[in-house]
């Protein structure tokens, strides 16, 4: 159920609940309402984002006037209640003896068939079944026949399904027809012999199947790579940002002790709404392995163990009076990439973000950025990705395109075909395509919104300005917004600094000593001595001529700007392992050693310096305007667009650490593979 917005408030209605009179919308459900006027109703089946099914019977309210049973508040509309017999608002009524009693009813017949599990399960603690049956259940059973049980489904690795806990809610069924968009699960059967069940025993194929274990009121659907590790109670809950695409989806993160146990989503309207990726839910086992923990030094074509101020001096000495470039890495704060382009630039040197090569300008936020919110996707008329297929490089984000494209969205692609989980015209795949749709009459799409959506893939090549001048072209002419789609989530605020040098990486790749600050997706050729300052002993370590260990996103607080400009902040949950320090602290010790000290001593004072260099970076979850700069129009190239992503999995070098995205992708390799015909 979508959320009402003010300016859909037309048609007002008064209606007392409870003996308290308020003015809500006619569409609203009596649900709705009722949580309006401060009133908690209970529920299992109803959800805010999904279609109303009105079959678990808990939100029953009483409706005075009406007929002589409880109604179910999440089925009916404010609108549908009939006035008193004088023109008196309805009456609702939520706690009154037919409530109460019809409510401890249902309960009695949820727990008929639920087993006696609760201390063995995963869900013991944050249950919905338990909290609602200490308030509304009854300390006594008249049940006295055998408990039904039903077999366990086979999901795939991330879900664990114990079924004869289920209740039948279909919040699972719901969510992956509507949002995720695949049809592999349903409900079978009447009555006793219903169950929730895979089509064909298939497992889930999406990006976004991990929700359905948050969607679950109960303990039927667990995380399978959780279970069993800890409890609720035992986590301490630090609120952040996940930086596994450039979504900026808001996050829970849940340590015990020193470890991340999981990942969980927090609600944000305007970005990922309540739903997260299955990469963001379950990388964390990537940041207990193959960490960097203490700093090295190449000798004679070995990495050795050293100390930090041995470290720092070799890598001062290695600087001292040579061409210096640093490289920003995918998941960089904002803080990071500018101490160390403080650093270099210092030294004389240039700073690069553009690791991929994409053409994005200097100085031109829209060009960078666009002007669209990710909020504007829902009101669209018309969807046009360039160069993107957005179910791999953000999945949430295509869940919107998808919600979009439910209300009546027409969606066109110019790129590889893909599976986007909704209907789509596929215009072709290169560059031709693009410069056709240039041609087009927008005519009839000039007054409805629309949304123009480029991604990396498109601006990497040799053309990635004339893309982009394309892209803006075609925004231009259907008086439309601009979206460029990133895929690392350190990109905009990178970007926003300023950290671009002339001739891009090549001009990098071209110095004498590298600074690599987690750029693990670039090859750097051999010849420049590489400083690598990273968390994990992926692929720039191994190139590395000295090592020091720096922290994961979750291990110090930062800034990170998302695809949309908006600044979040992530905030540390625990510490790096070992002798890894902060990302900022390392650069700062650094330029105490070159006798060029950076003029902060906390995180704080950089801050300040930051803020005052980039003014926007202090509206923390705010979206700056940005000013439409269209670049000048050149000749497209030739050539197909392909996306920047080609395994979802394995994208960065935390994700490439854990063992689960692994067998993810593995999986995902296996299912893409044709089923051979048996002979």
């Amino acid at each position: 159920m979508p959320e009402l917005k003010a300016s859909d408030m037309s048609d007002l209605r008064k209606v007392v609940i409870d003996g308290n009179e308020i003015e809500v919308d006619g569409a609203m459900t009596l649900i709705q309402a009722c949580e309006e006027a401060g009133i908690e109703i209970p529920r299992f089946c109803y959800h805010e984002r999904l279609t109303i099914a009105g079959n678990c019977r808990m939100c029953l309210v009483e409706v005075v006037g009406g007929p002589p049973k409880p109604a179910a508040s999440c089925a009916m509309q404010v609108k549908d209640l009939r006035p008193g017999p004088e023109g008196q608002p309805p009456v609702v009524k939520t706690n009154s003896p037919m409530v109460k009693k019809a409510r401890e009813g249902v309960m009695e017949f949820l727990l008929i068939n639920h087993p006696l599990d609760c201390p063995i399960c995963d869900q013991g603690g944050e249950c919905d079944l338990q909290d609602q049956a200490m308030a509304y259940g009854v300390d006594f059973s008249r049940y006295r026949e055998p408990k039904r049980a039903t077999e366990d489904l086979d999901l795939g690795p991330l879900v664990e399904t114990h079924m004869t806990r289920c209740i039948s809610c279909t919040r699972c069924v719901r969510f992956t027809t509507e949002v995720a968009g695949i049809h592999q699960m349903g409900q079978t059967g009447r009555g006793e012999d219903a169950e929730i069940t895979s089509y064909l025993g298939q497992t889930l194929d999406s990006n976004l199947q991990g929700n359905i274990i948050d969607l679950c009121p109960v303990g039927a659907l667990v995380s399978k790579p959780y279970a069993f590790t800890a409890r609720p109670w035992e986590l301490t809950k630090t609120e952040s940002v996940d930086v596994m695409d450039a979504l900026g989806s808001n996050i829970r993160v849940d340590t015990k002790g020193r470890e991340v146990m999981r990942f969980l989503p927090r609600n944000h309207d305007g970005v990922n709404e309540e739903w997260i990726s299955d990469k963001t839910r379950f990388v964390w086992d990537g940041l207990r392995r193959q960490r960097l923990d203490t700093p090295y030094i190449r000798e004679n074509g070995k990495l050795r163990p050293a100390s930090w101020p041995e470290a720092l001096t070799a890598a001062a000495q290695a600087m001292a009076g040579k061409s210096v470039a640093g490289l920003i890495g995918d998941l960089a704060p904002v803080e990071a990439a500018f101490a160390l382009k403080q650093l270099i630039e210092g030294q004389g040197g240039i700073v690069e973000c553009r690791t991929d090569g994409a053409k994005l300008p200097a100085g031109n936020r829209y060009g960078y950025v666009g002007d669209a919110c990710i909020e504007d996707i829902e009101d669209a008329q018309y969807v046009m990705l360039i160069g993107t297929n957005p179910a791999v490089e953000a999945p949430v984000l295509n869940a919107r395109i998808r919600k979009a494209w439910t209300r009546g969205a027409n969606v066109a692609l110019i790129g590889e075909a893909a599976d986007l989980t909704y209907e789509h015209v596929h215009m072709g795949t290169d560059r031709k395509a693009l410069g056709d749709l240039q041609q087009h009459d927008f005519g009839a799409i000039k007054d409805v919104p629309s949304i123009v959506i480029l991604g990396q893939g498109a601006l990497t090549g040799d053309d990635g300005a004339e893309v982009l001048a394309a892209a803006m072209d075609v925004a231009e002419k259907t008086n439309g917004k601009l979206m460029v789609l990133h895929t690392a989530a350190a990109r905009v605020g990178a970007m926003d600094i300023g950290a671009v040098a002339e001739g891009g990486i090549d001009a990098a790749l071209g110095a004498d000593v590298i600074y690599n600050l987690g750029a693990d997706e670039v090859e750097i050729p051999a010849g420049p001595l590489v400083i690598y300052q990273g968390s994990h002993g992926d692929r720039g370590a191994h190139r590395a001529d000295i090592i020091l260990p720096g922290a994961a996103y979750t291990e110090e607080p930062g800034l990170f700007v998302n695809t949309e400009g908006r600044p979040q902040l992530a905030l540390r949950a625990g510490f790096a392992p070992g002798q890894a320090k902060e990302n900022w602290a390392i650069l700062r010790a650094l330029s105490a050693e070159m006798g060029a000290q950076l003029p902060f001593d906390s995180i704080a004072q950089l801050r300040q310096a930051l803020v005052k260099d980039v003014p926007q970076l202090s509206q923390v979850d705010a979206v700056p305007e940005n000013e439409r700069q269209p670049l000048e129009q050149g000749a497209l190239g030739t050539g197909n667009f392909h996306s920047a992503v080609t395994d979802f999995y394995l994208t960065n070098p935390i994700a490439r650490a854990s063992e689960l995205m692994a067998e993810l992708s593995a999986n995902a390799k296996a299912r893409r593979q044709e089923a051979l015909a048996a002979e």
